[in-house]
């Protein structure tokens, strides 16, 4: 009997403890991986001579293009916590070996490429479900993709093209937000460091800004974002977001010459996005602009870099960056599995889609110099299926064209993904 007492009682702490790591830690996870067949060539140089690599042979790609854990603790009292490891491409892998060949020298070798980035990690106080502040490294949910870029959020096998090559993406700052519901309405005020300039580019615009190559984000101007969601209609969801701030003084390197004295190189972006969930159909659609000062400016600072980069460590691409640049998508999917089969279980989904996406990172420029191969639309048509409701497969053909003087780059892409709370 004093057997069977001590072991109730050690059950019951088990459970007990079992229950309160359930209560306060939560764990989660997103993934993806890819298989790509790309008709078109793959030479860096494709655009610049496309006469040249017009008959180039297809080319295919395997990849994990983002592999993710969440976690996150409830404190008690009103206090959170959430941060989110991500690896993109299968992480970076590298290791130190004693070559044989080499006199027993130690050398350095990459074996796999990638990232590995601590995407989100911030402190939360809920003083109620209307106001709530959280500082930290928080998602700026400036565009449709940057809000919503789980792999089950949007129908392509890759994330959307067009935020995905002139935003960051997913895009990730230090910073204080404050952010509530009420009854219709969801709010997001954020305040963040500028983006850095020298890392504009020609095709990427403003897209690696928010990025760093040292210990620490230069801070030396500030910047503020802002996001409404509307869900006043039954299954819609209305958005605007935008951004503001200074990008040309976030560099260590002096620019004391007399023509930058009043450059600024600020930054503005407003973007529209909805989503419509009803009656077995999926709608989203999305519009973004941006402008950015002084762009002639920038663009002549960063191409005064050293030509090789081992030479000064500088990030600048060293490319023309343009004065605005625009994105406009919109995509449907429809569930025909109804249709095919009485048999089914209410989150299990088969989605038939089409997507048209235009972007242009270089859609005007003050400095006189566009690149027309950067104007690029997308027409993608495929499908979806959910076994559950966190898994999807994927499947679609894509077709990106350019003005007449350069090839189309058709290509099939198949994919698998998850989402979801594991605890």
């Amino acid at each position: 009997m004093n057997h069977l007492k001590t072991f109730g009682i050690l059950l019951g702490a088990t459970l007990s403890m079992t229950s309160v790591a359930q209560k306060h830690f939560t764990l989660g996870a997103y993934g993806e991986a890819v298989a790509s067949r790309n008709f078109y060539s793959d030479h860096f140089n494709r655009y610049q001579f496309p006469e040249k690599y017009k008959d180039d042979p297809t080319h295919g790609r395997f990849d994990l293009p983002h592999i993710a854990v969440n976690m996150g603790y409830d404190f008690g009292h009103g206090w959170t916590m959430g941060m989110e490891i991500e690896f993109e491409h299968g992480g970076t892998e590298s290791a130190v070996e004693v070559d044989a060949d080499e006199s027993g020298e130690y050398e350095a070798e990459v074996e796999k490429g990638g990232e590995v980035a601590l995407e989100q990690f911030w402190i939360q106080k809920s003083f109620s479900k209307a106001l709530n502040l959280r500082a930290g490294e928080i998602v700026v949910p400036v565009g449709q993709t940057n809000k919503y870029h789980m792999p089950t959020e949007f129908f392509t096998v890759y994330r959307p093209e067009g935020e995905n090559s002139i935003l960051p993406c997913t895009w990730h700052q230090t910073g204080v937000a404050l952010w509530g519901r009420a009854s219709d309405w969801r709010y997001e005020l954020q305040f963040l460091s500028g983006l850095d300039s020298e890392r504009f580019g020609a095709s990427s615009f403003v897209h690696y800004g928010a990025n760093s190559i040292y210990e620490f984000k230069i801070a030396n101007s500030y910047a503020g974002a802002i996001r409404i969601d509307n869900y006043s209609v039954p299954g819609l969801r209305l958005s605007l977001s935008g951004y503001y701030g200074h990008t040309f003084s976030n560099t260590m390197r002096a620019h004391s010459a007399e023509k930058y004295k009043d450059c600024t190189g600020a930054l503005a972006i407003g973007a529209f996005d909805f989503m419509l969930n009803r009656w077995g159909l999926i709608v989203r659609g999305n519009i973004d602009y941006a402008h950015l000062s002084d762009a002639s400016l920038i663009t002549t600072f960063n191409n005064s870099f050293p030509k090789h980069s081992s030479q000064d460590g500088s990030p600048s691409k060293r490319q023309p960056v343009g004065s605005n640049a625009l994105d406009y998508a919109v995509e449907a999917g429809y569930d025909v599995l109804p249709l095919l089969t009485c048999k089914t279980r209410p989150d299990q989904k088969l989605y038939v889609f089409g997507r048209y996406e235009y972007y242009n990172p270089m859609e005007s420029g003050d400095n006189k110099v566009t690149y027309e191969w950067c104007q690029k639309r997308v027409w993608t048509v495929g499908l979806n299926y959910y076994p559950t409701k966190e898994i999807v497969v994927k499947g679609e053909y894509s077709h990106r064209g350019f003005t007449s003087q350069y090839d189309p780059e058709p290509a099939i892409n198949l994919g698998i993904a998850f989402s979801g709370w594991l605890l």
